[in-house]
């Protein structure tokens, strides 16, 4: 089972990421981190610009930086931040299930709805609704 939590960290929108690793591990996941955003422009995702949307890891513990390093490593031109983490803070209601409240905004059709159709098309052997 996977746990998510939108909120900040750094300054940057994040969300945190609770799982058993019994089942999926985190290299998977860095896996679809990476497929489901772009790693490789600083300071941007889409239409979405600013310091606050950098691409980045926070990571736990050393095994999850030397992890994270090693998939980064795999992208050419790759900007991601891979940076312990600290002061994790819990983002507005707002956003807390943004897309499921959201899901006919613009926003969401054209930035999210794409995202979702990509982790269902690459990776529908381990997502569950």
């Amino acid at each position: 089972m996977i746990e998510t939590e939108p909120g900040y960290v750094e300054g940057a929108e994040v969300i945190q990421i609770k799982f058993d690793p019994q089942i999926i591990s985190y290299e998977k996941l860095l896996e679809v981190f990476f497929a489901l955003h772009d790693p490789t422009s600083l300071n941007k995702q889409g239409a979405d610009g600013g310091t606050q949307y950098r691409s980045a890891v926070f990571y736990y513990d050393e095994n999850q930086k030397r992890e994270a390093e090693t998939a980064k490593a795999k992208i050419a031109g790759a900007v991601t931040e891979i940076v312990p983490l600290t002061n994790f803070s819990q983002a507005e209601d707002f956003h807390k299930d943004f897309y499921e409240k959201n899901r006919n905004v613009g926003y969401c059709r054209i930035v999210i709805d794409p995202k979702i159709t990509k982790l269902y098309k690459q990776f529908g052997d381990i997502v569950t609704s």
